[in-house]
């Protein structure tokens, strides 16, 4: 029977037991990504905001929405596009069918602080000057409007990027994507039954009606922040761990100091920054939560391990000649990490 909890002092075993209501729900609704599910388990757990990559199609906005039911709070969303304004976040000017001007709210300030999941689609379509606002809106959950400030104590942002097109797409600054508690890759499912059934399934045709299937409010969103710090003064990491994470923190800084070699590629110039003190703090609250799920009350190496590419490998800046095979030479680069730090 689902169990819904409620209030910031219900017990971490209630979070618990929601938290896996929460990954089946999903899971019935958006098949065949059970380690995204379990990844964005983790974020809302972390209270981090996330960038997630993949196809057209694949089910993101899919998956978005029906985690935000079962999260609780309101849901809002926008698409980015090359005239697009930050005031366009905020407000909306028009003409009313009197002929007078009226300014209602925009997606960010219509649910006021009930807001909990924010979804930008296309985030690089907009330009720098929304990048923006979302550095403040990210690092502090909060905006400036109408001579006063708006805080949202409960949003998570959320965004996807178009990684196909060039054209009339803005990248994100290395500011803003430091921002992003993970980027999550979200694949074209593996498993050929897995695609038969979203192809001839008729139930996941109507979005709509799939995402409606999906249980409001498994957890109680304003007590998720204080059962996020539960989970983070309750889950231990040993002094062997922590040497374990400063060590693999240092070889991805600094490759060929540690030894690390890669086939064609000089790693003595592969690393030219990132992997900050903060982007290793959110390695290990990641890894507290992943052990927190697994109803462990340590941090192993496998935490670690388990989410060390979407924590960090958007945090690696690389020499301009090795990033347009990027995803590649990261990945080569996090495996070789892993087999030249001894685990404890």
């Amino acid at each position: 029977m689902m169990r819904v909890v409620r209030g910031a002092d219900a017990a971490l075993s209630d979070w618990l037991a929601c938290a896996d209501e929460v990954q089946r729900e999903v899971g019935k609704v958006v098949i065949g990504q059970e380690r995204v599910i379990r990844l964005l388990t983790i974020a809302v757990f972390a209270r981090g905001h996330v960038l997630l990559e993949g196809d057209v199609g694949v089910g993101k906005t899919t998956l978005l929405r029906a985690l935000a039911r079962v999260v609780g709070g309101a849901f809002e969303r926008i698409d980015g596009t090359i005239d697009l304004m930050p005031t366009d976040l905020v407000y909306h000017a028009h003409l009313a069918e009197d002929g007078r001007p009226r300014v209602e709210p925009g997606p960010l300030l219509r649910q006021g602080e009930e807001l909990s999941i924010f979804f930008f689609n296309e985030i690089n379509r907009a330009r720098p000057q929304v990048h923006s606002l979302l550095l403040r809106l990210m690092a502090e959950r909060s905006v400036s409007a109408f001579n006063r400030d708006y805080r949202f104590p409960h949003l998570q942002l959320f965004a996807d990027r178009n990684r196909v097109e060039q054209e009339e797409t803005f990248e994100l600054p290395a500011a803003a994507r430091d921002r992003f508690f993970m980027e999550i890759e979200v694949p074209m499912p593996a498993d050929e039954a897995i695609r038969r059934r979203l192809v001839f399934d008729t139930r996941f045709h109507d979005i709509d009606r799939l995402v409606a299937t999906v249980p409001e409010g498994i957890l109680d969103v304003a007590g998720l922040p204080a059962a996020a710090e539960a989970i983070q003064s309750t889950v231990q990491a040993s002094d062997a761990i922590e040497a374990y994470t400063i060590a693999l923190w240092g070889a991805v800084r600094d490759p060929h100091r540690h030894g690390i070699v890669l086939d064609g590629v000089d790693t003595a110039r592969l690393v030219i920054g990132g992997a900050s003190p903060r982007g290793v703090s959110f390695l290990v609250r990641a890894a507290r939560v992943r052990a927190w799920l697994e109803g462990r009350d340590m941090v192993v190496p496998e935490d670690l391990r388990d989410v060390f590419f979407e924590v960090m490998a958007h945090r690696i800046f690389l020499d301009p000649v090795y990033e347009r095979r990027r995803a590649p030479v990261v990945q080569a680069l996090c495996r070789a990490v892993f087999e030249r730090v001894p685990a404890p």
